[in-house]
């Protein structure tokens, strides 16, 4: 994992901030920091943790992984794999079978693909576990 890289993620908060056409004190307001920390941040001579990143990132009406890769705390796949597996779970039109059957098959699809996770057992963030009936048998 990256170091973190404080000064792209203050260039990057500040962007966002304009794009958003918020001043400093507005988003320190939404996001509950104060006003000279987000300041500091934005100049990179602040460290945020994560959980200042997530109510930043809430207030930007962004995502929160995006703001860990601007840190240096998360790695492009981690946080591509992370929104997937997001959406899957978020989606109401399937029913949660089908979304573990779903996340079942995207895992082994990363497997074959060598980007696998570190979660082998094939469950997901919320802690069910999911079986391998997924794998196709050999011939």
């Amino acid at each position: 994992m990256a170091s973190l890289n404080v000064g792209n993620l203050g260039e990057y908060l500040r962007e966002q901030r304009r794009n958003a056409q918020l001043s400093l004190r507005q988003l320190s307001e939404a996001a509950g920091v104060s006003n000279p920390y987000l300041s500091q941040i934005e100049r990179g001579l602040r460290k945020p943790s994560a959980d200042i990143l997530q109510q930043l990132a809430k207030a930007l009406r962004i995502s929160a992984e995006t703001l860990y890769v601007q840190a240096g705390m998360l790695d492009e796949r981690e946080r591509e794999e992370l929104e997937t597996r997001g959406v899957i779970l978020a989606d109401p039109s399937i029913n949660e079978r089908q979304k573990q059957v779903l996340l079942q098959i995207y895992e082994s699809f990363r497997k074959e693909n060598g980007l696998g996770t570190e979660d082998t057992d094939g469950g997901d963030a919320s802690g069910k576990a999911g079986g391998s009936a997924v794998t196709p048998p050999s011939h």
